[in-house]
């Protein structure tokens, strides 16, 4: 195993800088770059083998001073994960068969979901494993008891050095977590070695620390994202250990397309990911692997908090139609976003299917004028027009309000109409007529 020794230079990561770069090869770029050769701080970066005698470990002769290691024998894997993401990133090691002896799968538990629990919400993750033949293992549903939860064999036994403190983790096993959503307990980490605990997240640390690195790079219209392959560690606020925040191993970059969905996204993060993952693996086999300590939290961290009813909520006076369609892309897969309180009864509308009407449009003079929040609806595109901050003109093609059916913008304005909503052919968002007990009884909307 190769280790990289600490300095005291706050670093930041490496990033590739084409896309398809070898992922260790932009951290030695890096080294070469920053310190020169023959330096001090370049020998403190020089990898280091962990050494930790095992019959797979020839003793080294005298006079020999050669850094080059005899292949260790393939890992034995624990992968934990639970969505999409976790599942390409979990086939690209599948794949990679020079890299395991054994692979297992630790998942979340089946959860009913819908109303009344109608529907069977299975982790895609454990349907992978299944069909792959691979063991899957699954997790408590509560988190405290998913903090007393502890794999079973071949990664624990009932031998009583692990509970005295003579237990010492095997170096043949390998932890790997990707989208898994839950914070592993010391009793887990404890089972393997410091440096051969990988986690695969998608953004270019110390950026978009946290569990929505995705859409909070899209919300953000970032030009650029990536992913990293880090070293995972204990969390604990009291002693200001965060997530995301260990060791960088491997990173690759990537372009964001101007109309990038999270869906996409996620897609070709995953893959550069699982990729970026094997290397290192193969890398550590041959004793060759790198990493660096990554930036501390400071200026340039940004976080990526989970996504909340509140990210979703639209308010057309306050945000231009460019960030609108950006929320779309970056959410809209997981929440709608919705006007709160917008018709008769306090209900909500949401939307859907947005488009940018650039300026200079027809539709824009057509438009011009308007505040924020006033809509009208096109014959010309079928589409319904809403002003928004900046005079920017966002396109709806389908609304739904509350309790009620996804209807095209069309059938929605008709029915706007039918309330008597609709005054001189336009309607303001956030400024509706008093409330009708007989116009919402016999609406369709």
């Amino acid at each position: 195993m190769v280790l990289c020794r600490s300095t005291n230079h706050p670093l930041r990561p490496v990033r590739a800088q084409t896309s398809g770069v070898s992922c260790v090869s932009a951290i030695s770029a890096f080294t070469a770059t920053r310190f020169p050769r023959g330096s001090t701080q370049a020998r403190g970066f020089r990898a280091t083998r962990l050494r930790r005698q095992t019959p797979a470990d020839p003793p080294k002769r005298d006079g020999d001073t050669s850094n080059d290691l005899v292949s260790r024998e393939p890992f034995t894997i624990l992968f934990f994960g639970r969505d999409a993401f976790s599942c390409k990133v979990f086939e690209c090691i599948y794949e990679a068969r020079d890299i395991w002896r054994s692979l297992h799968i630790a998942t979340n538990p089946d959860v009913k979901a819908g109303r009344r629990g109608s529907r069977l919400d299975i982790s895609p993750l454990k349907t992978l494993g299944e069909t792959l033949g691979v063991p899957v293992h699954t997790i408590p549903k509560e988190k405290t008891a998913f903090r007393r939860w502890l794999p079973p064999p071949p990664f624990t036994s009932s031998d009583l050095s692990m509970t005295t403190g003579a237990f010492e983790p095997f170096q043949s096993r390998v932890l790997v977590t990707a989208s898994f959503g839950r914070i592993l307990p010391s009793s887990i980490l404890g089972l393997f070695p410091e440096e051969q605990r990988l986690n695969v997240h998608p953004s270019l640390l110390p950026a978009y620390r946290g569990p929505a690195p995705i859409q909070r790079a899209l919300m953000a219209g970032e030009r650029e994202t990536g992913v990293c392959v880090i070293q995972m560690g204990e969390v604990s606020r009291r002693q200001g250990k965060v997530v995301d925040q260990g060791r960088i191993w491997a990173v690759d970059k990537m372009v964001i397309p101007d109309d990038a969905t999270f869906t996409d996204m996620q897609d070709s993060l995953s893959v550069k990911g699982g990729n970026c993952l094997v290397q290192v693996l193969r890398d550590m086999l041959k004793g060759k692997a790198q990493c660096i300590p990554q930036a501390p939290l400071g200026a340039e961290t940004l976080h990526a908090p989970a996504i909340t009813a509140a990210d979703s909520t639209i308010n057309f006076a306050g945000q231009t139609a460019d960030v609108i369609v950006r929320l779309e892309r970056a959410i809209g897969h997981q929440r709608a976003l919705s006007i709160p309180h917008v018709l008769p009864g306090g209900r909500s509308v949401s939307i859907s299917g947005l488009r940018i009407i650039p300026a200079g449009s027809p539709l824009t003079s057509e438009m011009g004028g308007m505040y924020p929040g006033r809509a009208m609806y096109s014959s010309i595109v079928k589409q319904l027009l809403v002003a928004c901050e900046g005079e920017s003109l966002l396109s709806v093609d389908k609304l739904q309000t509350q309790d009620r059916a996804i209807l095209t913008a069309r059938e929605w304005w008709n029915g706007l109409k039918g309330m008597g909503l609709v005054k001189g052919g336009t309607f303001t968002f956030g400024h509706t007529a008093e409330d009708s007990t007989s116009g919402i009884s016999h609406t369709s909307m």
